[in-house]
């Protein structure tokens, strides 16, 4: 009898010559923060080395080119086809394989997605002609083309086992060219590489064929495919099906993910969003799993150990893979294997890891300060003496600071006004699809009664009890409170605030007008709306300030459109009365009927109150929202980085 927690998820496993010590494997993830030569960086190596710290049977380094002129998306991607990637690549493999994990590199190609190279001058080549491409003309691919391609991801392979890598992972899924082949909808071709079912498959079959030929007969080779597009631009879920069975006993892992890269209302199903259920598409690992013989992963919105367990045991696939989840705990693993699991940071999938990738080209995450700073932490230098520390407030960024502190070696003494850890975004508790932000608060919280901490509860920092403790540095995390604006009506008795109404949505009537329309206000929307009410966001900008971007943007632009929430941008409120709001916009005045209205105007930081401790104690650090208003992820970074400097000095 087994004394772990979880038997099935730490079975370990071979495939060919390789083993694996578990079930759960680190998904393919691109790495962007690269010098201008696209070589791998040490920072690129330790942050995949730390998911094999953390446990990971498997880590694959995602978006490895296989041909640089003609399937490059974006300008910083590892091009296989470079001889120069081989030092950097051959110290990340060995980053990865001396910590116990299987090192795998994605093998990919965009086909006539590959902006770059179109921005470049190239040509787009994909299975048809296409005057309209999403970014621009595409050529049909001439079968010699289709011949080099298909030499080109075995050459890619070569140079991965070349590097050290034990396994590649050919990627066929989400859009790019060999999915773009095997879609019923877009290879309409007349020879024997499209039109047919068989003919579809061909080009994949060659590209796998051509990679065991190069890799030889003791190298495993995953296949990364989605079980469905889900959209009617794309194959459904019987195609997938078809698609597995005739790829059954070629390849060596079926990664079954979904969804499609270049369609919007397809990518959040490929990485699903906060509004959708946790294991979202384990449907369609474990539709095909009945069908074939090979080993099956998968893949999406997956956090809880206790959920993969009874994926395996139950037999829906036989592998777990974590995409965003390994960036908000890399440990996942080792805790479930330890019994953990209230230590487990479970991925809230608010998408800023893609928003920091997207916008700064290197990643980060809301609940962990240390992603895309894995070099840092790794060389981190302690305090060179401890000191008292004072943390003032207990919201996100006091909790982070004073735990950080702790570990630094630091006496730390944590004051909260409130009688609970957790601060302002303790009001979205009764938010379904912020259930893992409260477990979040309530972890950290958990932390804090566990490490040498004295929390004081109910107690205010005042610059009295700051002299009287007497710190020898303070951090004042003492946050925000929402801005009132000074709209004629303001205090109509059907007003409310946005932070109220989170604590009593069952005050809201039917029809609702929100003021605001930020990340708050849009939230709390859809909160309403999901509850059948009829929401209407007035916003005085041009567009809506999610204060995101990127797959939260288009999550919650889904949300907007499924539940009918209207919004009325350009849009300057005038007066409020008991029957609803006046406003001014292109049209002229215009009146919005209201049961309830919400202000959702912003956030005044507590700057004053902090200032009035900045000289009672030789160090001082002003962070989070009582500096200027913070999402989740900077409150935590900067949090971190002040209680990791005291007492760098001495």
């Amino acid at each position: 009898m087994s004394i772990l927690k979880y038997p099935k998820l730490f079975e370990p496993f071979a495939i060919r010559n390789v083993t694996f010590r578990n079930r759960i494997f680190a998904a393919p993830q691109g790495y962007y923060n690269v010098g201008a030569d696209n070589l791998p960086t040490l920072a690129e190596i330790a942050f995949f080395e730390r998911k094999a710290i953390g446990g990971a049977a498997s880590v694959s380094v995602g978006d490895c080119i296989v041909d640089e002129l003609t399937g490059t998306h974006y300008p910083y991607l590892t091009q296989m086809d470079d001889p120069n990637t081989m030092p950097g690549l051959s110290m990340l493999a060995s980053a990865i394989t001396r910590n116990g994990a299987v090192a795998s590199a994605e093998l990919s190609h965009a086909g006539m997605f590959a902006r770059y190279v179109k921005a470049t001058g190239g040509k787009l080549y994909g299975p048809v002609d296409m005057q309209d491409g999403k970014y621009g003309e595409v050529e049909a691919m001439t079968e010699e083309m289709i011949l080099y391609i298909a030499d080109k991801f075995g050459q890619a392979a070569a140079w991965a086992k070349t590097c050290g890598f034990n396994m590649v992972t050919v990627h066929a899924g989400h859009g790019w060219l060999l999915a773009q082949f095997l879609s019923p909808l877009i290879n309409n071709r007349k020879d024997r590489w499209g039109g047919s079912f068989e003919n579809r498959m061909r080009f994949t079959l060659a590209a796998i064929e051509s990679v065991r030929k190069y890799v030889g007969a003791g190298f495993p080779i995953e296949l990364r495919m989605s079980g469905s597009e889900y959209s009617d631009k794309g194959y459904d879920l019987e195609e997938g099906v078809k698609i597995a069975k005739a790829l059954d006993g070629k390849v060596d892992i079926l990664h079954i993910s979904a969804g499609h890269h270049e369609i919007d209302e397809a990518f959040i199903i490929t990485h699903p969003s906060m509004f959708l259920e946790d294991g979202v598409n384990v449907k369609y690992a474990a539709e095909i799993k009945k069908h074939v013989k090979t080993p099956v992963a998968t893949v999406g919105a997956l956090t809880d150990p206790q959920m993969m367990e009874e994926i395996i045991a139950s037999g829906k696939a036989d592998i777990i893979q974590l995409g965003r989840q390994s960036i908000a705990d890399p440990d996942l693993p080792i805790k479930a294997r330890l019994g953990m699991d209230d230590d487990i940071d479970n991925c809230m999938r608010c998408s800023a890891c893609f928003a920091s990738i997207g916008a700064h080209r290197y990643p980060q995450c809301a609940l962990n300060p240390t992603i895309g700073r894995e070099l840092e932490e790794k060389n981190d230098i302690p305090a060179r003496a401890p000191k008292r520390v004072l943390v003032a407030g207990g919201g996100i960024g006091g909790m982070q600071a004073a735990l950080t502190a702790a570990k630094q070696g630091h006496e730390v003494i944590l004051c909260e006004k409130t009688d609970k850890l957790g601060g302002i975004l303790r009001c979205e508790s009764s938010v379904p699809f912020k259930a893992k932000l409260e477990k979040y608060l309530d972890r950290q919280a958990l932390r804090i009664s566990r490490a040498p901490i004295d929390l004081r509860l109910n107690t205010t920092v005042t610059p009295e009890l700051a002299k009287e403790i007497a710190p020898d540095a303070i951090i004042a995390a003492l946050g925000a409170r929402p801005i009132k604006p000074a709209i004629p009506g303001i205090d109509c008795n059907i007003v409310i605030g946005a932070e109220d109404l989170y604590y009593n949505p069952d005050e809201a009537g039917e029809r609702l007008v929100i003021i605001g329309g930020g990340l708050v206000g849009i939230e709390l929307g859809v909160f309403m709306a999901r509850r059948g009410k009829q929401v209407t966001i007035i916003e005085v900008m041009d567009k809506l300030s999610t204060d995101l971007g990127g797959l939260h943007s288009a999550a919650l632009k889904s949300e907007i459109e499924r539940l009918n929430i209207a919004i009325h941008l350009n849009t300057t409120v005038k007066e409020i009365t008991n029957r609803g709001i006046i406003c001014e916009n292109a049209d002229g005045q215009v009146e919005f009927p209201a049961d309830t209205v919400i202000y959702a105007t912003g956030q005044r930081p507590l700057r004053e109150d902090a200032f009035a401790l900045s000289n009672c104690a030789p160090e001082f650090w002003q962070i989070g929202d009582c500096s200027s208003p913070r999402n989740i992820m900077d409150a935590n970074q900067e949090a971190y980085t002040a209680a990791r400097s005291i007492g760098r000095l001495g």
